[in-house]
């Protein structure tokens, strides 16, 4: 017997999973795929006896860790000798509570797709009551146009119904939208069936080519899973359909839900190609984070300059042209949208090196008055004798000047017509002329600790990392006490720090805010799975860094999955070990 459902991998709420059958499936995916002897997830329901609280379908049987849903398990096998434990219960939106089954079916689901607020409210719901290891599914819904906002709610399993019956009905279905056979001259698809010539396609055709499509749209939503880039290609898929784009407008709303599912780091690229960018997580998370975490630690004045199109800025010309003309003498921080401020210390942190943003030149109202609040948030929180704005005159310098109206610290401005003229990179040398440089160790010490701050929390840098020194050259510093015993290290891929053993027994004796997993009595090699986690932080998510704490072991690494979802799953990889010591 093996695990029915396991979660490999996340993307925000969108998931990649395997169902452990007979031969393995990665989901998201149809069900219609999945043949065994009990027949599909949508055999017909057996009949249970009245008062059951769900409705279900059988699969095939499965074993379970100690420690999990046993007992429901269980009780439902005495109360029902005559079933095979289920591994999928069909349940109310609404009413849906932990059956422990495997899969849950939404039997509402006909009712709310197609509809925005219901959908998210529904999709919501649903995650909130049921178990963080479940599979969600939906039946009688998916199209070639809607799986992949279906799949970014939440969703890991669909059906092909929807799209057999528009086929019969001689509706031909692609990823953009539906047409009327009759109306189609040309078949904009090469599967096997639209091969047929035009002239002798049927509707049986229709019906294959529409499943064909809506299988061949899940392979590319499980590629856009695994490469960190969903969010990215539902932004322009979805404008096919109004409900589509109010649909994820709507799940925009719920920053919570998709926050607490998001990664806190990758190496992905993250495209900034609308204003709807501006309500990612990532650049949501990463605004709040500089604006409430983050402190400056250098005496001099800031300089507010342009992002560039390369990252990270230090390796752009324009870039370099202005640190020849600050010299150290001022703490510069990049104005950009999606982002809003960058400082210099957290240039590589995610997603500050990895976005990717359409430049036009003009600035959205939108846009504007995201960057003009970051800003604003920034100044009232550190200070400064005074800002040299080096930013183009339009755009940026209309929302210096909306900031500046607002706050208490004087604010000069030095460009003429460009930032890299000749004149202006003058004026920008003169503005700081007197101001004195601060050294290559101050600038590496306050980076650490920079990052420590927006990575762990407020005042975390002070409280690790108040005597330091650092080694090796940026942007591969190792980070060491005075005696010389290594504590972390930078990851230039990520912007991050990453702890040993040492350092992490510091973070644990700190007052900086830490990130616990508490384990049962092993020795974890490699990673933690799930059901040998006794508790966890509630803040934990993936991607952050962790401290491993047991009965006889000691250790640190990087969560695989939230910290709710550690303590309520039954199986997968909770973090990741880097180093591991036997207590």
């Amino acid at each position: 017997m093996t695990d029915y459902f396991e979660v490999l991998s996340r993307d925000g709420a969108a998931r990649i999973g395997e169902l452990r059958l007979a031969e393995p499936l990665s989901t998201p995916a149809l069900v219609d795929d999945v043949l065994v002897d009990a027949g599909s997830l949508w055999a017909e329901d057996r009949e249970v006896p009245d008062g059951d609280p769900a409705a279900l379908t059988v699969l095939p049987h499965r074993a379970f860790p100690a420690g999990t849903r046993d007992e429901i398990k269980r009780s439902f096998a005495v109360e029902h000798p005559d079933l095979d434990t289920p591994t999928a219960a069909v349940v109310a939106s609404d009413a849906a509570s932990d059956a422990g089954t495997d899969a849950y079916v939404l039997s509402d689901a006909p009712g709310f797709v197609g509809h925005a607020a219901a959908f998210k409210d529904a999709i919501i719901a649903a995650k909130e009551s049921l178990p963080a290891d479940a599979a969600l599914a939906l039946s009688g819904v998916a199209t070639p146009a809607n799986v992949a906002t279906l799949v970014y709610a939440g969703v890991d399993l669909v059906d092909a119904k929807k799209a057999k019956v528009k086929g019969t009905q001689g509706k031909y279905l692609t990823s953009e939208g539906e047409y009327f056979l009759e109306d189609l001259e040309d078949l904009p698809c090469a599967c096997p069936a639209c091969r047929t010539p035009r002239e002798e396609f049927t509707r049986e055709d229709c019906v294959e080519h529409n499943v064909d499509a809506l299988r061949a749209e899940l392979a590319l939503v499980r590629e856009r899973i695994r490469a960190g880039r969903l969010r990215d290609y539902i932004e322009g898929q979805a404008r096919h359909d109004a409900w589509l784009t109010a649909a994820f407008r709507e799940f925009d709303g719920q920053y919570g839900y998709l926050e607490e599912r998001t990664p806190v780091i990758r190496d992905s690229r993250l495209l900034a190609a609308s204003e709807d960018a501006l309500r990612r997580v990532e650049i949501q998370r990463f605004a709040e984070r500089v604006t409430t975490r983050y402190r400056n630690r250098f005496d001099n004045p800031l300089v507010l300059v342009p992002c560039s199109a390369k990252k990270p800025y230090s390796e752009s010309q324009s870039h370099g042209q202005y640190h020849d003309a600050i010299q150290w003498r001022a703490h510069q921080v990049s104005m950009t949208s999606p982002i809003g401020v960058v400082p210099q210390e957290l240039e590589l942190t995610y997603p500050a090196q990895h976005y990717d943003s359409v430049v036009t030149g003009r600035w959205s109202g939108d846009e504007t008055e995201f960057v003009a609040e970051v800003l604003r948030r920034y100044l009232r929180r550190n200070e400064y004798s005074r800002v040299v704005a080096h930013v183009p005159p339009h755009g940026y310098r209309d929302i210096c000047e909306r900031v500046e109206a607002a706050v208490d610290v004087p604010f000069e401005y030095t460009v003429e017509d460009h930032p890299t003229t000749a004149e202006s990179l003058s004026n920008l040398r003169d503005a700081l002329s007197g101001e004195l440089k601060y050294s290559k160790r101050e600038r590496e010490h306050n980076t650490v600790r920079a990052i420590a701050d927006y990575q762990f929390g407020p005042g975390a840098g002070d409280a690790i990392f108040d005597d330091i020194r650092t080694t090796g050259r940026y942007p591969k510093l190792q980070v060491r006490d005075d005696a010389g015993t290594q504590l972390a290290a930078m990851v230039p891929q990520y912007g991050v720090l990453s702890f040993t053993l040492d350092g992490a027994r510091r973070w644990v004796e700190s007052d900086a805010p830490t990130k616990r997993v508490e384990i049962d009595g092993f020795v974890p090699h490699g990673s933690v799975l799930a059901p040998g986690v006794v508790g966890a932080d509630d803040d934990i998510r993936p991607g952050d860094e962790v401290v491993v704490e047991g009965p006889t072991a000691f250790a640190v690494g990087r969560a695989a999955m939230s910290g709710p979802e550690m303590v309520e799953s039954t199986r997968g990889v909770a973090s990741e070990v880097r180093h591991v010591e036997e207590t």
